[in-house]
């Protein structure tokens, strides 16, 4: 079966997630994606947690794999002439679209610049992917997930009203990003296949992750509303919480979005007093009272397993999910029919576990490779895509270009 992106040839320079993970969609449909790295600056990730065996290594990994699944590996040394003529090569003659994630003035440092690729190769796609965009007063700022999530206010949404913000999990906005990247892209290539024209996509991460904040955003520009951390409380839905369960540290989260979720779970755990309770009656006095409501419903939930409070609440039409650690992720029966993980054989780390695409598609589907040890691919790159001599790439070796 063919895939949607035969024939597409990528030359990736991103780096840590948000653009492994953007380039990811690609390599899982049939492009061909050459990750640039160095052995002297490694991606950070491949510092990151988990390892292998729990050993850790440049080529250990489980976070770098799980982004750069099916990639090409080419080392290169950007800080050498040599190596930046051969990242020019590649970007003018071989590549249809190049990717990159660095503070912005590095691609231009190396000589590679959309202008300088296009007046060779007018063509093509040039992704780059920044903190704030480029241009501004700010736009070189360096950082990673955590700094941009308190930039673009998701930190201040998260936590308690009488407590300090917390940071979402990881380089949260990383992990939202590629989506909207994945489909610029896409646009830009049906773009090129109508009228022949590459095209520059300059994307600011802290723009794009404004897009999940609409309605606070939305509600301070019409109403002068501030909006504020409000723990596990909703708007609309009460109860609306995580209630502990039996067994060491386990929780499940339970919802009421209508007056028939709320006396059906009343019901459900035995309390069918609290329909008539004056503090549990409305949606607003069962808000104003919620601590006395979520006190209620844990002393049914801690008698339960999570899994025992969601089938039941669901069984009765109340919304409730049982919050999962990583074991119960890959025992989940709706996760191991859809088969979601997938697992790859590496020649370091042996079998590892990596994520589908998370989407079904009944005439396309994805095909999944390892992730590249650092520089796996380097020789073959050099000697059968660009036609380098076998002497020739032997003397760079020994001159540190593919360090």
């Amino acid at each position: 079966m063919n895939q949607p992106f035969d024939g597409l040839k990528v030359l990736d320079f991103c780096w840590v997630v948000i653009g492994p993970m953007t380039t990811r969609f690609f390599s899982d449909y049939g492009a061909t994606v050459l990750r640039v790295e160095s052995a002297l600056r490694p991606d950070v990730i491949r510092h990151g947690l988990p390892f292998a065996q729990n050993k850790p290594g440049v080529n250990r990994s489980g976070y770098w794999a799980n982004y750069n699944s099916g990639k090409l590996g080419l080392s290169l040394n950007m800080s050498d002439p040599k190596a930046r003529a051969i990242a020019f090569k590649l970007a003018t003659e071989w590549a249809d679209v190049i990717t990159e994630n660095f503070t912005p003035g590095t691609i231009e440092k190396w000589g590679l610049s959309y202008n300088e690729i296009k007046a060779k190769n007018p063509g093509v796609i040039m992704f780059s992917a920044s903190m704030l965009g480029r241009g501004g007063p700010y736009d070189a700022q360096p950082g990673f997930g955590p700094v941009l999530t308190a930039l673009s206010g998701h930190t201040n949404f998260t936590g308690w009203a009488d407590r300090v913000p917390v940071s979402p999990y990881g380089a949260y906005t990383d992990f939202l990003v590629p989506y909207l990247a994945f489909s610029a892209i896409c646009a830009a290539l049906d773009q090129k296949k109508r009228t022949g024209l590459g095209q520059y996509l300059d994307l600011s991460q802290l723009e794009a992750s404004l897009y999940f904040l609409g309605t606070p955003i939305m509600d301070y520009l019409s109403n002068n509303q501030l909006q504020d951390r409000s723990g596990n409380q909703d708007p609309d839905m009460a109860p609306h919480g995580i209630y502990k369960c039996l067994g060491n540290d386990r929780w499940c989260a339970i919802a009421c979005q209508t007056n028939e979720q709320w006396i059906a779970l009343a019901q459900l755990i035995n309390q069918p007093h609290l329909i008539k309770d004056n503090r549990f009656k409305s949606l607003e006095d069962r808000q104003k009272h919620s601590s006395d409501l979520d006190h209620l419903i844990e002393q049914w939930t801690l008698h339960h397993s999570p899994d025992e409070v969601m089938y039941l609440c669901q069984s009765n039409g109340i919304p409730a999910g049982s919050v999962r650690d990583s074991r119960d992720l890959f025992n989940d029966p709706q996760h191991l029919h859809r088969k979601h993980f997938i697992f790859l054989e590496h020649s370091e780390m042996g079998t590892y576990a990596s994520d589908s695409t998370g989407m079904l598609m009944t005439e396309t589907h994805p095909e999944y490779r390892p992730a590249p040890l650092l520089g796996e691919h380097t020789r073959e790159i050099i000697i059968d895509v660009l036609g380098i001599s076998e002497e020739e790439f032997m003397l760079m070796s020994v001159e540190g270009v593919f360090d």
